[in-house]
């Protein structure tokens, strides 16, 4: 088998084929890179707004309506991006949310306890802090929701530009608190800020959503009757006064995510080689079918629809909603106003104490048993990063303030974001002038990170280079077949010379459906192993990927110094068999469905697998283990 051409970053998996990222990673690339386009869409309104005043205001309240019949919806324009579009906005959010439930640091429940109470500790103190703004004369109590929720999108862009040498974990935390922080926003603008409840369209929107949890377990898995579900409840939600956003993040919530099966993956091979065969329309169908059933309907969707969310609805948002006259005059009346300073006040002050106060009150009452996944400063970060309340806090705004009110409510908003940022970039400053050490306990800490490798290490039954007591454990399910385990194997040798501190272990996974000799090739080096050869075995089968038949593998045998005799005989008895399949049971139990696919000290390794991304997982590893040992 031909090798291919080097990949950059060396990013390729046999079966997969997609590169070493998830959907999670996908998602915060894609949040990260959507600030600047928010950021330009913001500014772009304020321009707008100032320049001509006039024009701004009369196109977003330009009426829009949409009929069928005798019955229609109509609506300006700001109100379809804000109540229309926006709705796939909080379905990106559910699907991210029921994601991390599902396959994700959420999927173990004992880790929903901290960032359920920071997410709530970090709205209800801006929200009291408000409130004693505005409490007494000229104060308007009512907007108390305007100051509460973070936004996402905003928060985890400037993060990456402030706080870049912040650990991953942190963005993954305040996704979660965000995600609790959007849940409970939706609840207030449900309860707090819809109009006049229609009862019959709300029951209306109930049973839809009951046909809704009806379909999906009867197996029903077209797209479209769910769109149609979804358009029906957006509707009924709207005809009830609620608003029906609400309908977004029911339907994200309710769809499925879980790991491509390798099973899956098979019978999709097997489809493929049949087209291949056959290539007729009723084959085509049934290959379109199996390669959708291998990707869970969470993954294909957020694929669809976050880039539009994040670069388009988003920014349109922003465009529809932050213009508003600046001149000092005006700045003055609205930084001198209880609503800006309770919103400004209330995120840049109410949201790091709720988040980091909530997060100690909660470790120290559990006795260190619930505490953050990162350390103590990059708590303080991401707590003051949190008070970036961007899209919904604008959302809740428009809802409940109008005139000069919502206008100082954008300012305290605007003003807030600015704020925040200037805020995380000076803890992210004061975290860099600690002592090494110390910085890494503030940014790491010592709480145990989840493992992904279902099998730990075994010393006696795996096969292991490098000190038995390293600090750093790098594991590799690998096929000898797989062009791609040979592009990583140099970059393994160069992680392991000179290193004293790792140790590497090969587990196999044969993908006997794309490599025909994958399997003959793990019981070769099982049988090498029976003779104390099998590292030597293990580097001529990735040296000669493409000549792994039994005379093949004979001849490797005796440049390895083995019985010759004694090779043949295990290979024949198929003596390794046993051994490679427990192998690939421990794959399938740690959701590992291609190769290569490597842990680093338990944790599944995602991205490159060049020597710049593995020694940076293994230099994080490493800190992480000093720390805890």
């Amino acid at each position: 088998m031909p090798v291919p051409s080097e990949l950059p970053g060396h990013s390729g998996q046999t079966v997969c084929g997609t590169g070493m990222r998830t959907p999670l990673r996908d998602f915060l690339r894609t949040e990260t890179g959507s600030a600047a386009v928010l950021l330009t869409a913001a500014l772009a309104a304020l321009v707008w707004a100032n320049v001509a005043p006039g024009t701004y205001e009369s196109f977003w309240e330009t009426v829009l309506a949409v009929r069928l019949g005798d019955h229609g919806i109509s609506l300006d324009l700001r109100e379809w991006v804000n109540s229309g579009l926006m709705t796939l906005f909080f379905f990106v959010i559910g699907l991210e949310a029921r994601r991390e439930f599902d396959m994700g640091e959420l999927r173990e429940r004992r880790r929903i306890a901290l960032p359920l109470i920071a997410g709530i500790a970090g709205m209800a103190v801006p929200v009291a802090i408000y409130l004693a703004v505005n409490t007494g004369a000229g104060g308007e109590p009512h907007g108390w929701g305007a100051a509460m929720s973070t936004d996402t999108a905003f928060a985890l862009g400037m993060l990456a530009l402030v706080g870049s040498r912040l650990p991953d974990a942190l963005r993954v935390f305040i996704l979660t608190v965000a995600v609790v922080d959007d849940f409970v926003a939706l609840g207030v603008i449900a309860v707090a800020y819809s109009g006049h409840i229609a009862v019959p369209a709300l029951l209306a929107a109930v049973g839809i959503l009951a046909v809704v949890l009806l379909a999906r377990a009867a197996g029903v898995r077209r797209g479209a009757v769910y769109a149609l579900l979804a358009t029906a409840l957006w509707v009924a939600l709207l005809e009830s006064g609620v608003d029906p956003v609400v309908a977004g993040l029911a339907m994200g919530l309710l769809t499925y995510a879980y790991p491509a099966a390798r099973s899956d993956l098979e019978r999709a091979s097997d489809l493929f080689r049949l087209f291949r065969e056959q290539p007729t329309p009723e084959l085509e169908r049934s290959v379109r079918a199996g390669l959708a059933t291998a990707i869970s309907p969470n993954e294909r969707l957020q694929r669809v629809y976050h880039p539009w969310t994040s670069y388009v609805i988003v920014p349109l948002f922003a465009l529809a909603n932050a213009g508003i006259t600046l001149g000092a005059d005006r700045l003055g009346e609205a930084f001198r106003s209880p609503v800006t300073l309770g919103i400004l006040l209330g995120y840049l002050l109410g949201k790091p104490v709720g988040i980091l106060g909530s997060a100690l009150l909660t470790t120290a009452a559990s006795r260190g048993r619930l505490r953050p996944p990162v350390g103590w400063g990059a708590v303080a970060a991401g707590g003051s990063i949190a008070g970036i309340g961007f899209t919904v806090s604008l959302l809740i705004a428009t809802l409940a303030f109008d005139g000069p009110r919502l206008d100082e409510a954008k300012v305290g908003i605007l003003a807030a974001v600015a704020c925040s940022s200037a805020a995380t970039w000076l803890v992210t400053r004061v975290i860099g002038l600690l002592p090494r050490r110390g910085r890494m306990r503030a940014l790491l800490g010592t709480a145990e990170g989840i493992i992904d490798l279902a099998a730990s290490v075994d010393l006696d039954r795996d096969h292991v280079r490098g000190p038995a007591d390293a600090l750093v454990t790098v594991v590799e399910y690998g096929d000898f077949e797989c062009p791609y385990c040979g592009q990583a194997e140099p970059v393994v040798r160069e992680l392991l010379a000179g290193a004293g501190d790792i140790r590497y272990v090969w587990r196999h996974l044969p993908l006997n459906d794309v490599h025909p000799h994958a399997q003959l090739a793990a019981e070769a080096a099982e049988a090498a192993a029976e003779q104390d050869c099998y590292w030597a075995m293990h580097d001529l089968l990735l040296a000669h990927q493409g000549d792994l038949t039994v005379a093949d593998l004979m001849r490797y045998a005796e440049r390895a110094g083995l019985e010759a005799e004694r090779f043949r005989r295990d290979l024949r008895a198929r003596a390794g068999a046993s051994r490679v399949a427990e192998d690939v049971e421990s794959a399938d139990l740690s959701g590992v469905s291609g190769t290569p696919t490597f842990f680093v000290n338990g944790r599944r390794h995602h991205g490159a697998y060049d020597i710049a991304g593995l020694k940076e997982a293994v230099r994080s590893a490493r800190e992480r283990a000093a720390l805890v040992r």
